[in-house]
């Protein structure tokens, strides 16, 4: 079962809690779910691990609630502003990292998908060529020299070395690249494949992903 299928399956069935099919401005799986301000619906995204603590992905705010009402996971850790789901007679706080509490085997792949999220997390959005922050990705060999797009061939780039770089190579520029472009291995870069920000509550699961 992939980790798609898996939370799909665990966000499926009807409530258990008494109160808690209804909230206070709509149903907790209606287009407009109870919480506020409503915009953290689209953009909270919420650590999914594993019953084993391993990072599985990253899933909307709306679907780890559902699964912590339907008792298919335990919140670990809640946002620190201390915000909340509120029924009738019960308070979810907002999860920022939820656990499973059955394990889901997730087949391995080792070949890890080149996006712009993770590119931009192995170079600790950097600049390859002077450090500075980086907002762009550039291919060390232009494509239209021939270089292909995998990792070995793209870098973290700020705005001013790309726009100056243009189609030219590192040698003729006189450049160096500050690191050794290589793709990452472990499977918490699937994770960090499909996120822009990482959460501070997050960092000890990818961390431990990563060993």
């Amino acid at each position: 079962m992939t980790v798609r299928k898996a939370a799909k399956a665990h966000s499926g069935g009807q409530s258990r809690h008494h109160g808690l099919s209804s909230v206070p401005g709509g149903r907790l799986d209606s287009p407009d779910p109870p919480v506020r301000p409503a915009s953290l619906w689209g953009r909270r995204r919420v650590l999914l691990l594993n019953a084993t603590y391993e990072p599985l992905t990253a899933i909307s705010l709306r679907r780890a609630i559902v699964l912590v009402l339907r008792e298919r996971a335990d919140v670990v850790h809640a946002d620190a502003a201390g915000m909340a789901v509120h029924s009738a007679d019960l308070a979810v706080p907002i999860p920022t990292v939820i656990r499973l509490r059955t394990f889901v085997k997730v087949p391995y792949r080792a070949v890890i998908p080149l996006t712009r999220a993770a590119l931009m997390h192995r170079d600790r959005f950097r600049c390859g060529y002077c450090s500075a922050k980086a907002t762009t990705i550039d291919h060390i060999v232009p494509r239209s020299r021939g270089g292909g797009h995998s990792w070995e061939n793209c870098v973290a780039c700020c705005a001013s070395c790309n726009h100056h770089k243009a189609d030219r190579l590192l040698s003729e520029l006189g450049w160096a690249l500050r690191i050794t472009p290589t793709a990452p291995k472990g499977r918490h870069w699937r994770l960090l494949a499909t996120v822009k920000e990482i959460d501070p509550a997050w960092a000890q699961y990818i961390d431990a992903g990563a060993a």
